[in-house]
């Protein structure tokens, strides 16, 4: 067969170059097909920016960046990323009719939440899921509804997505009920709503592509004017009233009055006043920019967002060791003047957290084009080993040996201190054991994961709290202090038997009793509720966050444990006959109780986070798979470019 068809082309030699021409179109089809999901704006329904109305696009600068002095994301060849997710194999039909029951379950929440939303709230940012009404707390932008975009899709909800692609057009992202916003929730509700709905959906049901991508350009425009600053870092509490009612005099400000109109009759845009970035801001809030920025930067080909982030993090970066705990930042530090020794604070819960969280994340997002990212985070997780992770002692189930645990703390002085914010850990971890090829940090993930799942099922209710003190195990002589450790591993903390009068006197201590006083203590104990480990809880609400559930998932997409299975299905059993009420579903006062009272209040991330974490973990393995999608600290699911 090879002879004859040779044959066929020395006869005929045009059907051998007609035959390498289709090869070349098809192949340069393919390319381009690729190309154009991933510079959308530059050959389709680009925003007109010259129709006559205000664009964020067109307000002038006072400090512009040329083009040419941008960062752009790097163009070297992408780094081949190690396979994320387990290879899971194929379900018993046992296990599977045992899946899809609670997969249902997890919607069937899901949806009352939303239609809760829909019919007390809608275009509003929260709904009061005790009384009815509505609450704009994010800028009146419609939180909910742009939060849980992606996850109306994921679940199958298409209808539903449909409606509130088209309400997401009458979002006006030129005015705004508050004074002042957020940049950082700003940008993970908002931005990373917009972008992970629009990846996840693929642009394939109607006018959608072109309705998500043209508010996520409208959006990114107006939070790049928050880098409008001397050295270009972002303001983060942002007065934007007052600014909007300065930029857009021409077109009649927010008060409807016409100014700044020229001799000729046009509208000139006013630059912004002078602005200039903090003295002091949360490292969170300045530090968990890039994922969505460089996003949006992938999909339009416009560099000035990731110039914009990577400008934070470069300065992150020159910082990271020359704080006073080299590796990592501290809670507050001093944007305007480059300035991070100040504060002495350090902690991966809130208003720190995510920082940590992106930095594997961003280098899975870039395809490990820039090792800047990898790095960042190897000096971070050793100074976490070596000062924030703690073991608690705790009781041993059944005459056992207790089980290893870790809980994330923080640093003022150090101590025993765990967030629920925090839980994220363990999941980061997994998440960057796998992209880095370090299996044996699997080991300090499965012990967060577990740590704060012990939190959980140890707890009065079922559910753990916002913030607790518990005991801690001693580290192990002769090993460094927390502050001055050279070793990385976790030997310097290993498991405690438990001593119920360590318990007590740790007890005493936090509740200013004396040490001796043993009825005083046991009542101490009786009244707030305390387990054995558990010392203080620091705040006893319950506001429907995820980051548990979060590394749960994460742990199990990249084990295939299939026991976190069930025991995070007793969570969610908990949680839902916790916080249902006939509307939705509403944050606990003092979840440490029997029978908790609700507060009026359900945050957006209950439907674009929890619930949806709670959804892929029951859903096929494929549903948002790891390696193909980097989900943002407010779940969403943005496409690793390839």
């Amino acid at each position: 067969m090879a002879y004859h068809t040779c044959s066929i082309f020395k006869r005929r030699p045009a059907v051998f170059f007609l035959l390498i021409g289709i090869f070349f179109l098809i192949s340069i089809h393919r390319k381009q097909s690729s190309f154009v999901t991933e510079t959308y704006w530059q050959f389709q329904a680009q925003p007109d920016f010259n129709d006559g109305n205000f664009h964020w696009a067109n307000v002038p600068l006072n400090h512009p960046i040329s083009p040419q002095f941008m960062t752009k994301i790097p163009s070297t060849r992408a780094k081949a990323i190690p396979k994320i997710q387990h290879a899971f194999k194929k379900e018993t039909p046992e296990q599977r009719k045992v899946r899809l029951a609670r997969l249902e379950q997890v919607r069937s929440n899901f949806t009352h939440a939303w239609s809760g939303y829909k019919k007390f709230a809608w275009l509003h940012d929260e709904v009061l899921p005790v009384t009815g009404g509505e609450r704009d707390v994010f800028g009146g932008w419609a939180a909910t509804l742009v939060d849980s975009l992606d996850s109306l899709y994921i679940m199958g909800l298409t209808d539903d997505f449909d409606e509130a692609v088209q309400a997401v057009i009458k979002i006006d992202f030129t005015k705004t009920s508050l004074d002042e916003i957020n940049v950082f929730e700003t940008t993970i509700r908002y931005l990373g709503g917009l972008l992970a709905a629009y990846d996840i959906s693929g642009g394939r049901r109607g006018n959608h592509a072109t309705v998500l991508l043209h508010k996520a350009i409208e959006l990114g425009d107006m939070l790049y004017v928050a880098f409008d600053t001397p050295n270009h870092m972002p303001i983060l509490r942002w007065k934007l009233k007052a600014l909007m009612d300065a930029v857009k005099a021409p077109y009649g400000g927010l008060n409807g009055q016409t100014q700044g109109v020229a001799a000729d009759g046009q509208k000139r845009l006013m630059s912004p006043p002078n602005q200039a970035a903090p003295d002091g801001g949360l490292v969170a809030e300045i530090g968990s920019l890039t994922l969505e920025f460089t996003r949006l930067s992938q999909i339009t080909g416009n560099p000035k967002y990731f110039d914009a982030v990577q400008r934070i993090m470069d300065l992150l970066a020159k910082q990271q060791d020359d704080t006073r705990l080299p590796g990592m930042w501290p809670v507050v530090i001093g944007p305007n003047r480059a300035n991070f020794r100040e504060h002495t604070g350090f902690s991966i819960g809130g208003m720190a957290d995510s920082v940590y969280e992106y930095l594997p994340k961003e280098y899975i997002l870039l395809s490990g084009k820039l090792p800047q990212y990898q790095e960042m985070y190897t000096k971070a997780l050793g100074a976490m080993k070596r000062n924030i992770f703690y073991r608690p002692r705790i009781t041993s189930p059944y005459g056992k040996e207790a089980p290893r645990i870790l809980l994330p703390g923080d640093i003022q002085e150090p101590e025993p201190r765990v967030q629920h914010l925090g839980c994220f850990a363990g999941g980061m971890v997994a998440l960057a054991a796998r992209a880095f090829s370090t299996p044996q940090e699997m080991d300090t993930a499965r012990q967060l994961v577990e740590g704060c799942m012990w939190a959980y099922e140890h707890s009065p209710g079922g559910i753990m709290p916002e913030v607790m003190h518990t005991t801690r195990c001693p580290r192990r002589a002769g090993k460094p202090s927390p502050a001055t450790a050279a070793d990385d591993d976790l030997d310097h903390i290993p498991p405690c038997a438990w001593d119920e009068d360590a318990w007590h006197a740790d007890v005493a201590a936090h509740a200013e009793l004396p040490a001796d006083d043993v009825h005083r203590i046991g009542g101490q104990i009786a009244e707030q509720h305390l387990v054995p480990g558990v010392v203080r809880y620091d705040d006893r609400r319950y506001i429907l966050r995820p980051e548990a559930i979060e590394s749960v998932f994460v742990l199990y997409r990249t084990t295939g444990d299939r026991a976190l299975l069930d025991r995070a299905w007793a969570m969610f059993e908990t949680i839902v006959r916790l916080t249902k009420t006939d509307i939705a579903h509403a944050a606990l006062a003092d979840c440490t109780v029997k029978d908790p009272k609700k507060s009026n209040s359900m945050e957006s991330f209950w439907l674009a986070e929890t619930l949806k974490y709670f959804f892929l973990l029951y859903s096929e393995p494929d549903v948002v798979s790891l390696d193909e999608y980097v989900l943002n600290t407010e779940a969403h699911p943005l496409r690793i470019a390839k």
